[in-house]
């Protein structure tokens, strides 16, 4: 029986839903991988609903044998990245697949798409950028992901490899379990900080939510500006994030760093809600809203996805400091575990203070390129 795949972009609101749901569908059987909600990833997906697309043109692909679907992918060209960068590449992202097969098809439909917008490369998977979720699971299979990190079968890697891709970039997620007391290396170098600069650290001002998100983006932007691959959200883009996770937003979960009132470093978590999303199938209604409530006291994990310094103040030793507050705040609650994610391989000034204070590299997310032949 002929097992030839055919690849069509997404056509109609049916197609839509089911490019969607195929992800569910892919992954129902795996105990690990848990959904997110089917509204946010609509929005994401939807030119109208998410800013990224002012600055992007993004087709959906669906993979199918007769009538029977057998993968997805999303072919992306970031005008913003490209000229940020200036390295010509086109991104795939959103990427499930049944088998090898539909694999090499659904990313040779990628590379002809991008070689008709003249990219040289096609990097993923990203989704739909490096500010939201990005990486293919290679390492750390065993346990739940984190709220926006991926899981995925453990095949992808090598079906993705068998196309021709190899890996541009590693991202690592460390794990650290919460003490009574933090760290001595960190006590011992928040308090050198404190005594020799004017540094004021506090929580978050949810009270005044905008104002403080338009802060937290100008320490992002300036922290990462120069971390391979980073393209600066825009403000929409930034607020739309921002607002999507206010509502599971805990005051405890974050620090501000501030010299003579100027913002200069934060670090911010978020509770994990994928502990309470496990057996919603990513629906609200009509019980997911009711299981999602009544687990949401039992989430006891957080993840660090922002810790930025101004690189006019990153020789001032920072970290520790921001480390050491936000310790002290989620003293005595309910939080057991901490993620630090994603972390690029390469980047010491995370990588080296993680591991003197006893965190534990535990996943890593590969990111994939390919060169394309006309070039």
């Amino acid at each position: 029986m002929s097992r030839l795949t055919d690849i069509r972009p997404v056509s109609g609101r049916r197609e839509f839903r089911r490019f969607i749901d195929y992800a569910y569908q892919r992954n129902a059987g795996d105990p690990h991988w848990v959904p997110p909600l089917r509204l946010a990833e609509h929005e994401r997906l939807t030119p109208k609903k998410n800013p990224f697309f002012a600055h992007a043109a993004v087709d959906l692909l669906l993979a199918w044998r007769g009538d029977r679907l057998v993968g997805r992918i999303a072919a992306i060209d970031d005008r913003l990245h490209n000229e940020t960068h200036h390295d010509n590449v086109a991104m795939f992202g959103f990427f499930e697949a049944e088998d090898a097969e539909a694999t090499g098809a659904l990313l040779g439909a990628v590379e002809a798409w991008a070689t008709a917008r003249g990219r040289a490369r096609v990097r993923g998977p990203i989704n739909p950028s490096l500010n939201e979720s990005a990486g293919l699971l290679v390492d750390g299979f065993d346990s739940d992901p984190m709220v926006m990190m991926p899981h995925n079968p453990r095949e992808y890697g090598a079906h993705i490899e068998s196309a021709g891709y190899q890996k541009a970039k590693d991202l690592f997620a460390w794990i650290y379990q919460f003490d009574p007391e933090p760290p001595a290396i960190v006590v011992k170098l928040a308090a050198r900080v404190r005594e020799r600069e004017r540094i004021v650290v506090r929580p978050l001002n949810l009270a005044e939510f905008t104002r403080e998100v338009d802060r937290l983006r100008l320490i992002y932007c300036g922290a990462w500006e120069r971390n391979w691959g980073f393209v600066a959200p825009t403000e929409a883009e930034f607020r739309r994030l921002a607002t999507e996770l206010k509502p599971i937003f805990d005051a405890r979960c974050a620090v501000l760093a501030e010299v003579d009132g100027r913002p200069v470093a934060c670090a911010i978590a978020i509770p994990d809600i994928n502990q309470a999303l496990k057996g919603t199938n990513g629906r609200l209604f009509p019980l997911g809203l009711v299981r999602l409530l009544l687990r949401r006291r039992y989430v006891n994990q957080i993840r660090l996805l922002l810790l930025g310094v101004d690189a006019a103040y990153r020789t001032l030793g920072l970290y520790p400091l921001l480390l050491f507050e936000l310790h002290r705040q989620l003293s005595g609650g309910p939080f057991l575990r901490i993620e630090f994610s994603w972390v690029l391989e390469d980047n010491r000034d995370i990588n080296q203070p993680a591991e003197q204070v006893g965190a534990r590299q535990y996943k890593t997310y590969r990111i994939y390129e390919k060169q394309l032949v006309n070039w």
